[in-house]
């Protein structure tokens, strides 16, 4: 059963996780850069995420390396940070969803998340993407998945 969602915190895909998770009272982790930093300064203590060394990289290593599995947004192709974090899942062998947000709806990718979280077993989600400078829409399409994701999850165990 999922019990943690974590990621980097960096605006984009990774503060849309956070944010639906913290709106839904699901609990949130991970491990950012010393500072706090992101690319619009550093992040509110609201996000109760670790410090570490090594700068953003490092950071979204260590995340795949705490996580069960990650789920990657992205649009056309992973690229950047985003390919990073695919590259890592491979090198840890630890299983990730890629999710396109140009083919597939809300709730498509909610499913997807699901089906993933099921089949793999997945405890802690990381939940990965682009940052909202390097992808439009990416803040409310993983925010939007994320909260119906969260709503049929948070339902199911309840029953």
């Amino acid at each position: 059963m999922l019990e943690k969602i974590i990621s980097g915190g960096q605006t984009g895909a990774d503060r849309a996780a956070l944010d639906a998770a913290l709106d839904a009272g699901f609990p949130i982790g991970g491990a950012c850069p010393v500072g706090r930093m992101a690319e619009d300064g550093p992040l509110d203590p609201v996000y109760t995420l670790d410090e570490i060394g090594g700068g953003y990289r490092q950071r979204t290593k260590r995340n795949v390396q705490d996580a069960d599995g990650t789920a990657i947004f992205y649009s056309a192709y992973p690229r950047g940070g985003t390919e990073a974090t695919v590259l890592f899942c491979i090198r840890q062998a630890k299983p990730y969803k890629l999710i396109d947000i140009d083919l597939v709806t809300y709730e498509t990718a909610a499913t997807l998340l699901d089906d993933f979280v099921r089949e793999f077993d997945v405890r802690v989600l990381n939940i990965a993407g682009p940052s909202a400078s390097h992808c439009n829409g990416i803040y409310h399409y993983v925010n939007h998945s994320t909260r119906l994701f969260l709503s049929h999850k948070i339902g199911a165990d309840r029953h």
